[in-house]
């Protein structure tokens, strides 16, 4: 075209792009509104690049709607693409790996990303449980009660006493997210002060519970977790990362144990 601009050819060099230090992919429930913000806080730093997506689930959370993620979880992992070399990779819903199941979870991420560690918040409480040195807890949770029996028993028969349970019984996962932090540090309080429960597991990654561990430790005398901070910390050290962080709680200065 006459009049055109000249297209000059522009020099450049390649670095390693984002996540030289680690680069953690993140499968997050359709649903949540918690998760992303959560975890900006716990993981985001100049070296470390996180990348999410999204599979779809139901609003309801019930024990067969959970099972039903099963089917998407290949494609949710083929969003992430495998050209950007994870090195983690976890699927964020605490209930769902219950329901599923953890080696079916793990399989299911590795078929797409055979390379890369992998996590889910179930799988990840109980590697910070054992970091942790913790057996005898209390579980909080905002399920309906055949989901909540379902995680005990599932807790329990990988060797941990779950000798108190608080759910806000919730299947709505909407109103989940609604549940104020001041609401959660009060069960926390409540649930956890039994002295048979030497610390308390806060399920549910839409639960936005990360502001309140650091107060609810120092009110119980003892370590207080939460999906997220327990997912994200696990993810964290699979990557190589070992960072503490301010207000994350007791966890987040502590590393595996080795056969984790």
């Amino acid at each position: 075209m006459d009049g055109a601009p000249d297209i000059q050819a522009l020099e450049f060099a390649a670095d390693g792009g984002l996540g030289t230090k680690a680069r953690i992919g993140l499968i997050v429930l359709q649903t949540d509104q918690t998760l992303e913000h959560e975890f900006s806080t716990l993981l985001r730093r100049d070296d470390v690049a996180l990348y999410h997506a999204r599979i779809p689930n139901e609003m309801e959370v019930t024990c067969e709607t959970l099972r039903k993620m099963e089917a998407d979880l290949p494609a949710a992992a083929e969003l992430l693409p495998s050209a950007f070399d994870f090195d983690a990779i976890g699927y964020c819903c605490t209930s769902g790996a219950t329901m599923i199941g953890e080696t079916r979870v793990d399989g299911l991420l590795r078929s797409v990303h055979p390379m890369a560690k992998t996590t889910n918040p179930l799988t990840a409480c109980k590697a910070a449980l054992q970091a942790l040195k913790l057996k005898r807890i209390a579980l909080v949770t905002p399920y309906a009660p055949e989901v909540t029996t379902e995680m005990r028993d599932n807790l329990a028969a990988a060797g941990f006493e779950v000798n108190a349970i608080g759910t806000f019984n919730q299947s709505d996962d909407f109103k989940v997210a609604r549940i104020s932090s001041n609401s959660i540090l009060a069960a926390v309080r409540e649930v956890g002060q039994r002295d048979d429960c030497d610390g308390v597991f806060v399920s549910c990654t839409s639960l936005r519970a990360l502001p309140i561990i650091a107060e609810a430790e120092e009110a119980l005398g003892k370590p207080v977790l939460s999906s997220n901070q327990v997912t994200a910390w696990h993810l964290a050290r699979l990557a190589g990362l070992r960072d503490s962080v301010a207000g994350a709680g007791m966890l987040f200065h502590t590393q595996l144990k080795p056969q984790d």
